[in-house]
């Protein structure tokens, strides 16, 4: 790991402070490390870091199994698929990427199976792009309502990636809805304290729109070999 990425890393972490100043809010940094080797995630572990997200399961297995000795996170924040739910669950303390009942059902059976709670974030997909999965921001309190139902899974928040487009152009509309629905939903709910926004191309927007979690991969680690 570069000196270059290190000087990201502390920027980011710095960022993250100063807006947890701000806000009063306890922002927590997700490290992205698809495609990273366990060595570099321990070096970063080394420094302090504890939460780690990863999009593909067998990718992860290996690492997670791995690094079984360190006190991390694991966050997945792929896409689901219902034949890969059952070892999501056993492996991962949170899952960013649900939309879906028939997930929930299938997540809430195995993590009894496991005997845990499962932490979950309900996935909005807030620009209607067809490349990626949510629901819809006025699908979200039914949703919510059917959440409520499931003894060993917590809602914790709500998690959405705008489009690139939105992020390079810094529109802030979708930004402030997922923040207002954010503020609305964490008012009347219990345990309900995590807005899962923002990457390495968006994490300041994200930031300033009341994000407390940000998942950061290419800043950190470069970009991802092909």
């Amino acid at each position: 790991m570069n000196q270059t990425y290190l000087d990201n890393l502390a920027e980011i972490s710095a960022n993250i402070k100063n807006a947890s100043l701000r806000s009063g809010d306890n922002i927590k940094l997700v490290l992205v490390s698809k495609s990273q080797k366990k060595d570099s995630i321990k070096k970063i572990y080394d420094l302090g870091y504890r939460s780690f997200g990863e999009n593909y399961l067998q990718e992860a297995k290996e690492k997670i199994e791995s690094l079984n000795d360190c006190n991390i996170e694991w966050h997945f924040i792929g896409r689901l698929q219902s034949n890969k739910i059952r070892e999501i669950v056993k492996l991962f303390d949170w899952i960013h990427t649900v939309s879906s009942k028939k997930h929930m059902d299938m997540i809430e059976k195995f993590s009894m199976e496991c005997n845990k709670i499962m932490n979950v974030c309900i996935q909005i997909n807030i620009d209607g792009e067809k490349s990626k999965s949510g629901l819809s921001l006025n699908q979200v309190d039914d949703f919510i309502s059917i959440s409520e139902n499931y003894r060993n899974i917590q809602t914790r928040g709500i998690m959405a990636i705008p489009s690139k487009t939105n992020a390079l152009e810094k529109k802030e509309q979708s930004y402030a809805l997922l923040s207002e629905k954010f503020t609305e939903l964490r008012a009347k709910l219990v345990n309900f304290d995590t807005l899962s926004l923002g990457m390495s191309n968006d994490y300041k927007l994200a930031l300033a729109h009341n994000a407390n979690l940000i998942r950061i991969g290419t800043l950190v680690f470069g970009a991802r070999k092909k």
